[in-house]
């Protein structure tokens, strides 16, 4: 392998590893030179790094199906939102306001009238209480791109 190539290996390398929390694991292709290296002292040792970097691997796998599946079931809750969003936009231009009932909590329901309106508020998580106020021009590429991926 030529200098050069091996500075542009090195330089995805560097780029895999800053635009992923995920490792990069090592592929041996040479047993023979790979346990040649200063840092493998004896085969008892590599295998310890090894098995501890699969663990790693595997946790982290754990927690990325944990968050997919969360997700997942997000999918239903995210659905009726954008609805709601889609109808709001589609009543700005009407005078009267919309009766409706939200849902404060389990099984409880509060009665509401909404005035047309050009301005949606995104509750941003649980952990923060951020509300954030778009305009329907702003949120309707983002309608369109989560519509999408719903």
């Amino acid at each position: 392998m030529a200098t050069g190539d091996s500075k542009a290996e090195s330089a995805d390398k560097s780029d895999l590893k800053a635009n992923s929390s995920i490792p990069l694991a090592e592929f041996v292709e040479d047993v023979d030179s790979f346990m040649k290296r200063e840092e493998n002292e004896s085969a008892e040792n590599v295998l310890v790094r090894l098995d501890e970097q699969h663990r790693k691997y595997k946790f982290m796998e754990y927690n990325i199906l944990t968050k997919k599946s969360r997700l997942k079931q997000q999918i239903p809750d995210i659905k009726t939102s954008l609805d709601i969003v889609k109808h709001l936009q589609s009543r700005k231009e009407s005078t009267d306001p919309m009766e409706t009932q939200f849902l404060l909590s389990d099984q409880v329901y509060a009665k509401a009238k909404i005035p047309p309106t050009n301005k949606v508020c995104l509750w941003l998580g649980n952990a923060s209480d951020i509300v954030e106020e778009v305009k329907f021009e702003v949120i309707e590429y983002e309608l369109q791109k989560l519509d999408q991926l719903v």
